[in-house]
This record gives structure tokens, C-alpha cells and sequence, in this order.
């Protein structure tokens, strides 16, 4: 009993999802946070997409045919609605999975709220951010192609397009992890159905992105 009066009174911690998510997750179910942590997580996803701004050039939006105030004005706008885009990722990321798993989760008869699943999302989104951040920082210093980031299977390889293999990228798969507690214990959904979405979902991602590179392979993209 004190055990469960203890977990309803704490609050989350976002650090605290890099190391023991399935204890943050408890206390998400009993105690959800959004306002807070929302505006922090968009706060680092903003940090993020400014580095992504700084290691944009003239040559990652093919500008080259055009001149100098040309280009350095396209860069400005592009680095400005990239670095707004960053703000409102987590809103949106946030929402729509909300959405997608809720309806899961009646499904599975499960007495989830919209509140808890919210805030569960936004939680785990953080490890995304977080990932943002040190692969602009990378890319930042050392310069090549943003898209690809350093921790996925195509930067391994030093590959010149994301791809497929960009798919397979450590954040991405943590977050996928941390997607199936969070169903499980949050959600309240059986082991099988949280693997289930979150690894479906996994796949979906990647299913897209090699539907994309066929398609800008056919156009010469």
C-alpha cells in the first residue's frame, strides 16, 4: 500500500526515462504530466532542428544553379521553418500516436485515457530529441549529409543516402523498446499486444521509407 501511494505522489521524470522507464511509466499511469514536460521536450527538439539549420548548405537543397543572395536567401527561410518545425514536432508526434494507440487500446478493453496515453508519448519522444541533438551536434561538426544520422546503419557505412539502412538507427530502436513497456504499462495492454503495435509501427516506418527511395530511384531524385 505504500508502495502505490508512493508511486501515485511522484512525478515523472523525463532523465529518468533513459535509465528506468518502466518506473517512470507507473507513475505516468497514476499521476500523467503533459504541460511541463511538453513545452521542455519541444524545447530539445528545437535545439535540435537549429543544429539540423547549421548544417544545412546550398547543396543539401541543390541550389546550386542559383546565385549567391539567391541561395543565402532560400537557406535563411528553409533554416528558419525547419528550426519552427522543431517546436511543434512533439505536439504533433505526440497527438497522433495518442490517437492511433487509443484506438488500440479499446480494442484490447483496456481503461487507458487519452491524458495517460498523451503523456506517455511525450515522454518517450524525448529519447528521439535527445538523439536529434547528438547527431546534429555531430553533423554540425564534422559536416555531411543531416539526414543521415550518425547512429543509424547507413551513417555506420558512410553511406550518401539515408535509405533503408537509415531506418535502423539506435535512438529509433530504444524508442521502439521504450514504446512497448509504455503499452504494457501504461496502456495496460498484454505483453504480445505492446510488442505487437510498437514493432508493427517499427516496420510500417521502414515499409515507407523503402516505398520512398523506389519511388525517388523510378523519378531520378
Amino acid at each position: 500500500m505504500e508502495e502505490v501511494v508512493k508511486t501515485s505522489s511522484e512525478k515523472p521524470s523525463l532523465l529518468g526515462m533513459i535509465w528506468s522507464p518502466g518506473e517512470q511509466f507507473d507513475r505516468i499511469r497514476q499521476n500523467p504530466k503533459i504541460w511541463v514536460p511538453l513545452i521542455l521536450v519541444s524545447i530539445i527538439y528545437a535545439i535540435g532542428t537549429v543544429l539540423l539549420a547549421m548544417s544545412m548548405d546550398a547543396s543539401y537543397l541543390d541550389l546550386e544553379g542559383m546565385s549567391g543572395a539567391e541561395a543565402e536567401m532560400v537557406m535563411m527561410f528553409a533554416r528558419a521553418g525547419v528550426a519552427i518545425t522543431g517546436i511543434f514536432t512533439p505536439v504533433f508526434v505526440a497527438l497522433i500516436s495518442s490517437a492511433i494507440y487509443m484506438i488500440f487500446t479499446k480494442i484490447a478493453g483496456s481503461d487507458a485515457t487519452f491524458k495517460q496515453l498523451f503523456s506517455m508519448n511525450v515522454y518517450i519522444i524525448v529519447i528521439g530529441g535527445l538523439g536529434l541533438i547528438l547527431n546534429m551536434a555531430l553533423r554540425a561538426a564534422i559536416g555531411g549529409n543531416p539526414d543521415i544520422f550518425i547512429t543509424s546503419l547507413a551513417g555506420l557505412i558512410n553511406s550518401e543516402k539515408p535509405g533503408v539502412l537509415g531506418s535502423f538507427e539506435l535512438f529509433s530502436i530504444w524508442q521502439t523498446v521504450i514504446t512497448a513497456i509504455g503499452l504494457h504499462r501504461v496502456a495496460g495492454l498484454s505483453k504480445g499486444w505492446a510488442w505487437g503495435i510498437a514493432i508493427g509501427f517499427f516496420i510500417i516506418g521502414i515499409l515507407f521509407t523503402l516505398l520512398s527511395t523506389t519511388l525517388s530511384g523510378m523519378t531520378g531524385v
